[in-house]
């Protein structure tokens, strides 16, 4: 989580029924996996996950917001179908193509204590840019 909104971090925001997922970060690919991290926070605390296993995805698209989407989507998916949870992440982003590693281990559910699943990244409140501060936000709303 960033300490002030002027540095790298993740953090939510509020939006009725879902969840708002916001990474900010020194490059783009930092943002992304930020808002990753915010994503994870939903389900259970980062602290609480181990680096046990890699997973690598890879997602294109020529609008940086959707490029986003569907980064979201990958971890959610990911989640959901290898019954896992991860806490770090790692993103490279080479023109439209995104190639991202998570690691993280199997849900246990004692203790992670899953809160929510989330369902998917929608294009509620989707926004990727560069701030006049030079830091990149990236977020969007979150089903869960």
């Amino acid at each position: 989580m960033a300490d002030d909104a002027g540095s790298p971090g993740w953090s939510h925001f509020p939006h009725q029924g879902d969840v708002g997922v916001r990474g900010i970060g020194r490059s783009m690919a930092e943002a992304f996996e930020n808002a990753a991290r915010a994503l994870t926070e939903v389900v259970a605390p980062l602290a609480s996950i181990r680096s046990e296993q890699s997973v690598t995805v890879s997602c294109r698209a020529t609008d940086p917001s959707i490029l986003l989407l569907d980064w979201l989507n990958e971890v959610t998916y990911a989640m959901a179908t290898r019954s896992m949870l991860f806490g770090e992440f790692h993103v490279r982003i080479s023109g439209d193509v995104l190639k991202g590693e998570m690691r993280g281990e199997p849900v246990d559910r004692a203790r992670h204590e899953p809160s929510v699943e989330p369902k998917g990244a929608t294009l509620t409140e989707l926004c990727v840019k560069q701030q006049p501060d030079g830091l990149w936000l990236a977020q969007c709303v979150v089903d869960v």
